[in-house]
């Protein structure tokens, strides 16, 4: 049975759950408490020796890294392979998404919430406002004619974005001006096998 270690508060953790969720995948939960340093223990660093969350364990196979899981995942478990198409334009498209996922929806987004949720003031709030509101003005362009981050389905490259979206509110990023990025985040929870977490399950859509 597949493992996930991760910790609840985490949207990076929570990606790899959703999508474990969707795919209708059995595994455990496994709760790291960052605030008592579990991530930084050696036995968690023989996992993961960069301490951090979340860790996929699936077998004799581990992996410290969200969109690297989703891949795997969807490679191994997913025998339509519609979650991560092979057609060349459609993977590139893919990719592009999972590295908008750790360039400017961490540096806008994600960054946001962790500077007013989690209080780390190094975080230039400024700047990171000005991403968010770049990247969601994007996205709200891209989804004004796409249900979907790729193609006419859902792919990993929805799972990859949705989370730190989703909890824009968490940084104090008003989503009520993207209505196409309201309605998507409405059809991802739509999916059979959707499961939510703190910051998304109280969000309000009515995009």
């Amino acid at each position: 049975m597949s493992k996930l270690y991760g910790h609840p508060m985490s949207g990076n953790s929570y990606k790899v759950k959703l999508f474990l969720n969707l795919l209708g995948i059995d595994h455990d939960w496994v709760t790291v408490d960052l605030l008592k340093g579990e991530h930084k223990q050696p036995e968690f660093l023989k996992l993961n020796p960069f301490g951090q969350v979340p860790v996929l364990t699936d077998g004799d196979v581990v992996l410290a890294d969200a969109q690297g899981s989703l891949v795997y995942l969807a490679r191994k478990y997913d025998n339509n392979g519609a979650w991560l198409p092979t057609e060349p334009l459609a993977m590139a498209e893919v990719i592009r998404w999972l590295s908008i996922t750790t360039g400017e929806v961490r540096q806008g987004p994600e960054s946001a919430r962790l500077y007013h949720l989690f209080g780390a003031k190094a975080i230039n709030i400024e700047r990171a406002t000005e991403k968010a509101t770049f990247i969601l003005n994007q996205l709200d362009q891209h989804l004004s004619d796409h249900n979907w981050l790729v193609g006419s389905t859902p792919t990993i490259a929805d799972v990859a974005v949705f989370p730190y979206v989703a909890l824009s509110p968490d940084g104090k990023i008003d989503l009520s001006p993207y209505p196409h990025v309201l309605s998507w985040i409405k059809r991802v929870k739509q999916l059979p096998g959707f499961v939510g977490m703190r910051g998304i399950e109280t969000l309000a859509v009515t995009a």
